[in-house]
């Protein structure tokens, strides 16, 4: 199982997350996008995953928190407990044994950020 996580501002736009879903490796093979529980009705998210044909997976904040990422944000890190949503959020929705194929790439305005991980499903 294939999953895209996002993470974005609430000024992102359906051009931003695309950008960075297509700057991590694109929209082949994905299963579903992820993100922290709290941005998955965003509207741009909703556009993405319908363009995308897959689910959106909410990721409660309290499953991020801990989540070990390569990459770290300080501000994500003070906010969230982990470096990167989008790496925590694909890693959590990918499944246990779930590994980073993409790790964070961010887009040019720096509103969305995106990473991809496979796993077994949760």
């Amino acid at each position: 199982m294939k999953v895209a996580g996002l993470g974005f501002r609430k000024d992102a736009t359906l051009a931003s997350l695309r950008e960075a879903l297509l700057a991590a490796g694109g929209m082949e093979g994905l299963a579903a996008v992820a993100t922290v529980s709290d941005k998955a009705d965003a509207e741009p998210l909703k556009q993405l995953a319908r363009e995308c044909g897959v689910p959106i997976m909410a990721v409660s904040a309290d499953m991020l928190a801990g989540i070990d990422t390569p990459t770290q944000s300080k501000l994500v890190v003070e906010k969230f407990g982990t470096g990167s949503v989008a790496e925590a959020a694909a890693l959590a929705a990918a499944g246990p044994r779930a590994r980073l194929i993409a790790t964070r790439v961010v887009s040019q305005d720096r509103t969305a950020t995106a990473a991809i991980a496979e796993g077994d499903g949760p």
